[in-house]
């Protein structure tokens, strides 16, 4: 019997239950669809604007990522994610600028929203609590609350469904509640599956590099590479065609020792690009005759929204059982904890 058929083994690793967390998932979305439904956006947020910036960090910007990804043949308006202390200067009054962060105490993301403040932006907080809640009550801004208590990258399903609800309450894109449901639905069917182990194990004592299409799967292909290095604690890249057959593609040379070691996973959805699936089979045969294992996972579901969720779910399976393999406890982040008491020192 496998490792990762053990549940006394895996439950012995996973103290603070990851497991469990990944596997309601589909509960999670459902939930986050009520929060997203019952907020009530003032009447003066629906209007025309230049652009719409989500600013967060890590599991408070792959949702907005994720979102960005799946609405961009939509919406008309420009979607910018923002991952730093800065806002972009094309920010301005008639800028829609939601500000993302769990924990509502991430220090880029707090910059940021003073930022938006400052350029008198139209500004929602979506956050669990902290400082980010406390100043955008006190500043007179909508809150989008969420559920405190897990860790940032196990509420993914609070940091995107009410950002796409929101996105349709103010009138940039179509109402996308049957595709929501339609989502979770899929989601409790995967639940039943065998979802990660094979990948897991296909993954163990390599060095993984993802790639996926650049239409709608790239910000999958993030996640996936974020998810194993805070899950599986391993060092992964992720890169998107067609760039990536513009430069990536010849790298494979070099170092020849080290490359033995790296394995590709290529996320694959029925809706990519005809092209690119065409270059990503090109790659795939480079890769074989270099010696280099490359892995398909599909996506699975109907709807588009469905599918991009799928990935993630396997993905996220993926990073929990090669952390068991690792034989590590996928849910503490110590680096990272380690680096915020070094920066509270400055």
């Amino acid at each position: 019997m496998s490792i990762l058929d053990d549940s006394k083994i895996i439950k012995k690793i996973d103290k603070s239950g990851m497991l469990r967390l990944i596997e309601s998932f589909p509960e999670q979305c459902e939930d986050a669809l009520r929060i997203g439904y019952s907020f009530k956006l003032p009447d003066s947020y629906r209007r025309k604007y230049n652009n719409v910036v989500i600013t967060g960090l890590g599991g408070s910007a792959i949702g907005a990522d994720i979102i960005r990804s799946y609405i961009a043949d939509e919406a008309a308006t420009p979607v910018f994610v923002n991952r730093n202390y800065n806002l972009p200067a094309f920010v301005g009054k008639d800028s829609l600028v939601v500000v993302s962060s769990y924990s509502g105490d991430t220090e880029e993301t707090l910059a940021a929203y003073a930022g938006a403040k400052k350029k008198r932006s139209a500004i929602i907080a979506v956050t669990s609590g902290g400082k980010l809640k406390a100043f955008a009550k006190r500043d007179g801004y909508p809150v989008i609350t969420i559920p405190g208590g897990l860790p940032p990258r196990a509420a993914l399903g609070y940091s995107s469904i009410p950002l796409l609800i929101l996105l349709a309450k103010a009138g940039l894109i179509g109402d996308k509640k049957p595709e929501i449901n339609d989502a979770i639905d899929n989601l409790r069917r995967m639940r039943r599956g065998n979802t990660g182990k094979k990948a897991a194990l296909e993954l163990f004592g390599k060095f993984p590099v993802i790639y996926s299409a650049q239409d709608h799967i790239d910000a999958v292909a993030t996640r996936w590479r974020g998810q194993l290095a805070e899950n599986s604690k391993t060092l992964a890249s992720s890169h998107a065609f067609p760039e990536a057959s513009h430069n990536e593609i010849v790298g494979w040379e070099n170092p020849r020792q080290i490359l033995r070691n790296f394995i590709v996973v290529i996320l694959k959805d029925r809706g990519d690009n005809k092209r690119i699936a065409k270059r990503m089979d090109i790659m795939k045969a480079i890769l074989k005759s270099g010696k280099v294992k490359a892995v398909e996972v599909n996506s699975g579901g109907e709807g588009l929204l469905a599918r991009i969720f799928s990935l993630i779910y396997i993905g996220d399976f993926v990073s929990f059982y090669l952390a068991i393999l690792n034989g590590r406890d996928p849910t503490p982040v110590e680096r990272i904890t380690y680096l915020k008491k070094e920066m509270a020192k400055i």
